[in-house]
């Protein structure tokens, strides 16, 4: 019997094949679906074409799957193939954490780990089976984090052909979507305090990172094909001598007014709108004391409406179109009730909806912020909501699923309960819904 050696070319193509195939596969089943980014393609937390059930538990998923580890990365998904972060953490000694958090004005809020190991999933879409389980990296006595917090919380980004995985000052990967191929990899130094949170934000040929850290703040852009850095800028300079004062954990937003594009991106104290072509600031607003910014900022009628954050979060709405320090001439209105510091607000139809922190839901006028109406959803919240098939979808930390119908008067459609803890946001799909708990990651279909 004679042993047939293809040529290396050949064998790599042969491989290649195999690959696509399996791809093409999830491709064909599922083309229609692409929320590729954390709060969907807009930025805005909106779905179009889509339907999801109403009602459902956890035998009435279409599939399940347990996720080593812990991260609270909201699922990215595309061409059928859904990706997360996640890090597996071997906890430190009693010892380790005494030695390590010596000192440490917020020792009683932070876990320590002796080492952590990061990793990214892809899973088919059709069936939750894994298509690729990647170990990108160890990292020996990471940072300490928030209990609340994970290793694994900034989500990834669908960019074409490549996926990026972000895990802030732990790195940033560029993997090809359908190989799982490491394209490039940074890490760029910072110090988060308590945790990274900031998702990466892709624009044009470059992807924009927010490094807002108790000992700098600044923005800086990666060449998304290569890694190289494009441009960075720092914040405006922070007040105050209590540096956990001036971190912020903000993913920016993109907008355009009188066909200049602009990066936006709340931190702490301030409000800034960037050039995305060289990073160069275009104005600034100073909202007050406000830090430790995470909700995305949405974008209405030529205003970007924005939370400043902890510890007494407002809403507040900046008219675009200035030029340099515009504090005194283009904020149009602030709200300080029901604001939350975690959640990001959702517009529909000319109205803010908001989820506080503490389970609060507003409906606001984006015109003046007056309030429409206020409903307790009771439980906490961390996760953003979503528009899908029409309905407002809220995750709580205990697990409730509440819809709601947007309008003028609060109108409940219907609740479900899944396991603690939720606070990755929903998914919408084209017929139905991808709910990550702190577990497992579920997959609902009409």
């Amino acid at each position: 019997m004679h042993r047939i050696v293809l040529p290396s070319v050949l064998l790599h193509l042969t491989r290649f094949v195999c690959v696509v195939v399996v791809a093409s596969a999830s491709v064909s089943v599922h083309a229609q679906d692409s929320w590729w980014q954390w709060r969907g393609p807009g930025g805005q937390g909106h779905a179009q074409n889509c339907r999801i059930p109403t009602q459902f538990d956890v035998k009435d998923a279409t599939w399940k799957y347990d996720v080593a580890g812990k991260g609270w990365s909201t699922p990215a998904v595309d061409s059928g193939m859904i990706w997360l972060t996640t890090a597996i953490v071997t906890p430190a000694t009693e010892e380790e954490t005494a030695a390590r958090l010596a000192g440490d004005p917020l020792k009683d809020m932070k876990e320590v780990a002796s080492e952590i190991e990061l990793r990214a999933l892809c899973l088919r879409q059709e069936n939750g089976r894994v298509l690729h389980d990647l170990a990108l990296g160890r990292i020996k006595a990471p940072d300490p984090i928030n209990p609340l917090n994970t290793y694994a919380s900034p989500s990834p980004v669908i960019d074409g052909d490549n996926v990026l995985l972000h895990f802030g000052d732990l790195g940033t990967w560029c993997v090809k979507m359908v190989t799982g191929e490491v394209v490039w990899q940074r890490r760029i130094r910072v110090q988060h305090s308590v945790g990274a949170g900031s998702s990466p934000f892709v624009i044009d040929d470059v992807v924009v990172l927010v490094c807002d850290g108790v000992d700098k703040q600044f923005v800086v852009a990666l060449n998304k094909n290569t890694g190289r850095e494009a441009w960075r800028t720092s914040r405006p300079p922070m007040t105050g001598d209590n540096v956990e004062f001036h971190k912020a954990y903000c993913t920016p937003i993109e907008v355009e007014h009188d066909g200049r594009k602009e990066i936006v991106i709340p931190g702490a104290q301030w409000i800034c709108a960037y050039d995305p072509k060289n990073g160069n600031e275009l104005w600034r607003v100073n909202h007050g004391r406000g830090f430790s910014v995470s909700p995305m900022p949405v974008s209405v009628d030529g205003m970007v409406i924005f939370s400043t954050g902890y510890m007494r979060p407002e809403l507040v709405a900046v008219r675009l179109g200035g030029e340099g320090d515009v504090t005194q001439s283009h904020v149009a209105w602030r709200l300080r009730q029901g604001v939350p510091a975690k959640p990001s607000p959702l517009i529909v139809d000319g109205n803010l909806y908001m989820v506080s922190d503490l389970g609060v839901l507003s409906c606001v006028k984006v015109t003046d912020g007056s309030i429409v109406w206020r409903e307790r959803l009771g439980g906490n919240f961390s996760a953003s909501p979503i528009l899908a098939d029409g309905k407002l979808v809220f995750c709580s930390h205990e697990g409730k699923v509440t819809m709601v119908q947007p309008g003028l008067e609060y109108k409940e459609l219907a609740q479900s309960s899944l396991p603690p803890r939720i606070l990755a946001s929903p998914v919408p799909l084209s017929q139905g819904l991808l709910i990550r708990t702190e577990t497992s990651l579920f997959h609902f279909s009409l």
